[in-house]
């Protein structure tokens, strides 16, 4: 299989699984769901981290998603 049209059905898989856990996170109830959604963006962010393998400009997004999850799991409401 080419490996440039690998890559865009794994990225296409990842935002329709993205896009759908958010969806979910949507239905439940009172405080869990900005609990669930911050969880979302720190895995995100650790994904992310794990993905940049020394690239210093993934690592600094990858670590505003942490701080951005962490934030809206617990602070913004």
């Amino acid at each position: 299989m080419n490996p440039h049209l690998q890559r865009q059905l794994i990225s296409l898989a990842g935002l329709a699984i993205g896009v759908g856990l958010y969806f979910l996170s949507s239905k439940l109830p009172g405080i869990w769901q900005h609990v669930a959604v911050g969880g979302l963006f720190v895995a995100l962010g650790v994904a992310a981290w794990v993905y940049a393998a020394g690239e210093r400009w993934i690592q600094v997004l990858a670590a505003v998603l942490i701080l951005w999850g962490v934030l809206r799991a617990f602070l913004i409401h």
